[in-house]
């Protein structure tokens, strides 16, 4: 897991921007803090952060084959998954390796397969292959978008990097906030329209793209989609077929040259992936499988039960723990440190994000790093297997709208009054979700209840489920840790993306299939628990915390939070606890005390970055 930079221009020789690719790729030095590398020629620079995980000596970056016919250089983020066979098959061409890390495979690969290697490849990425016979440069992100990779272009000149603020140390590239950018940061954000930035002439290469530069411009391709195809296997192939690909998928990612753990909250996800690498662990005789757990200061006395968190996480995880071949770690954070690193969860997503559901995870990122480098997650399962209330709920169902940002009045009033004349918030959400539903394809063969069901996959999957990816990525690799989401791989989303709803939510239930397979290996409290999101704060200081925070900010009529937003409004939520916003902000999560952290998040965010507005 790494950082990459690189820019690419024809029309001049930049040998001589040394600087420039080492500033850029200064900012990238939370994403690799263990080396770094470049490559610097006449029309190519080329720039490599490194977190080592594989192949400490072979692995280094930019990597590069020569041959007679010229030099292939990459730069890399991510891990591949199927690294074993891709070598074999290689080996059997002819080709000879230095090391055993993926990068040397990666870029391997490439040469072999061309343009193709994407559909040979099973992992999370994004990186950039540059060709100097044909003076080409090569780009991919994985299927999912699990590792980001943002792109410009500006004086002759395309720049990409995996994270914006690498971008934005490239001289002449500018931080504007146009129309749609106003529309993505409080209309659809944190989420954010697949391929966009709230940049203008910023952009990132989509999941599941390619990219190839060259003296003709920029092309960009897709390689891969969900193929809606009828489901033919009965219900006990079904099962098997699930259950194979979840632990070969779990079993692939425990690879690593780095201490590596399981987050577990005693969730249905996390608990299925502990128990498989657990016994993984026990089978291959290797040490006890550590895992690790957040909870808050003073959260047992403290806690709420509602809809969406019916119950705390401690019960359960002493369930699988008890159980398990592990050694456990609990991490507790304390509420000032969830408002003190507001800023740095900003900071790691270049804008505004989830407040302290990010700066938690960042938090908890920090300490676990502390004993590992590695960790496999629950995230994904619920996207994939229909595990959020929104699929169930009928206000939901019938908001015709994104099912977890149903607040499109509220958000519209949020910005400021001069702002709302020209910016119209719902038109914009109403066009992006109507372009998203129509790339959906319904079988004839499908139920109503299928085909609907369908509908709201692909919206979880390419919208929520990318915000949760980049805030998995962002608040891990600001620690240098790197975040292992086995539910996201490719053919268990594929598969499961064609089986019929009635079946996949058995018996009515949220994740209902997926409840079936594990009650085979799991507890059955487990297995029967009620889908509980992420752990957030219940201690009312927390609230107190950031009400003081906001309330200094709104106490200073020139902070920049005014110019943007609705002043009057923001007082109404300080006055009201933040009851005026009478709905989560985003998911369902984000209520009063971390609305009111994302506004000190949104005025940070301006005053650091101070974007320039053009309307």
């Amino acid at each position: 897991m790494c950082g990459i930079v690189g820019f690419v221009n024809y029309k001049k020789d930049i040998s001589s921007y040394r600087n420039v690719i080492v500033n850029m790729n200064e900012k990238l030095s939370k994403r690799g803090p263990d080396e770094e590398g470049y490559y610097i020629s006449e029309n190519v620079a080329l720039g490599h952060k490194r977190l080592i995980v594989i192949d400490p000596e072979g692995g280094k970056q930019p990597m590069i084959a020569r041959y007679e016919y010229g030099d292939y250089v990459i730069v890399y983020n991510g891990q591949i998954y199927n690294t074993k066979e891709l070598r074999k098959t290689l080996l059997e061409s002819g080709f000879e390796f230095e090391g055993h890390s993926d990068t040397e495979v990666l870029l391997k690969s490439y040469i072999y397969y061309g343009n193709d290697v994407v559909n040979h490849l099973n992992g999370i990425f994004a990186f950039a292959i540059w060709n100097s016979k044909n003076k080409e440069l090569f780009l991919a992100r994985d299927h999912f978008g699990v590792k980001p990779l943002f792109y410009t272009q500006v004086d002759n000149t395309f720049i990409f990097s995996s994270e914006l603020k690498a971008i934005f140390e490239y001289p002449n590239v500018e931080k504007i906030i146009d129309n749609q950018g106003i529309s993505e940061l409080f209309g659809i954000g944190p989420a954010h329209t697949p391929g966009t930035t709230i940049f203008k002439n910023i952009f990132e290469i989509k999941p599941a793209h390619f990219a190839i530069y060259n003296q003709s411009g920029l092309h960009i391709e897709r390689y891969w989609k969900l193929e809606s195809k009828p489901h033919l296997d009965d219900f006990d192939t079904t099962c098997d077929t699930v259950k194979f690909l979840l632990e070969d998928s779990i079993t692939r990612q425990l690879v690593s040259d780095v201490p590596l753990c399981v987050f577990l909250s005693g969730g249905l996800d996390s608990s299925i992936i502990a128990q498989f690498a657990s016994d993984y662990c026990k089978k291959q005789n290797l040490p006890p499988l550590n895992t690790f757990s957040i909870d808050y200061v003073d959260n047992d006395k403290n806690f709420v039960k509602s809809d969406f968190q019916p119950n705390s996480d401690n019960y359960y995880i002493k369930l699988m723990t008890d159980n398990l071949y592990c050694k456990h770690h609990q991490i507790v954070i304390d509420t000032p440190e969830l408002s003190e690193y507001l800023e740095d969860a900003m900071i790691a997503r270049d804008m505004p994000g989830m407040a302290d559901i990010d700066s938690s995870l960042l938090l908890f990122c920090k300490n676990v790093k502390n004993e590992a480098t590695v960790s496999l997650s629950g995230e994904c399962s619920d996207e994939i297997f229909g595990g959020y209330p929104w699929f169930f709920r009928d206000d939901a169902l019938n908001s015709h709208t994104f099912p977890w940002s149903i607040a499109l009045d509220e958000r519209q009033t949020l910005l400021n009054p001069a702002i709302a004349e020209r910016v119209d918030l719902k038109d914009y959400i109403d066009f992006r979700y109507n372009e998203s539903l129509s790339e959906v394809d319904i079988l004839d063969s499908d139920s109503k209840e299928t085909a609907e069901k369908r509908k709201i996959s692909h919206l979880t999957l390419n919208w929520f489920m990318q915000t949760l990816l980049d805030r998995s990525d962002r608040m891990a690799m600001y620690n240098g840790f790197e975040l292992r989401v086995p539910f996201c791989d490719y053919r268990l989303a594929q598969y499961v993306w064609n089986i019929p709803w009635e079946i996949k939510a058995l018996n009515g239930r949220e994740k209902g299939l997926l409840r079936y397979i594990s009650k085979d290996f799991l507890p059955n409290e487990i297995v029967d628990r009620k889908k509980s999101p992420y752990p957030k704060t219940h201690n009312p200081n927390y609230l107190a915390k950031v009400k003081s925070m906001l309330s200094d900010i709104m106490s200073n009529p020139s902070a920049p939070i005014n110019d943007l937003l609705n002043r009057n409004y923001i007082l109404d939520i300080l006055d009201s606890d933040g009851k005026a916003f009478s709905r989560p902000w985003f998911g369902q999560l984000m209520t009063g005390p971390q609305l009111m952290a994302y506004l000190c998040q949104v005025n940070m965010w301006l005053e650091m970055y101070q974007p320039k507005l053009e309307l």
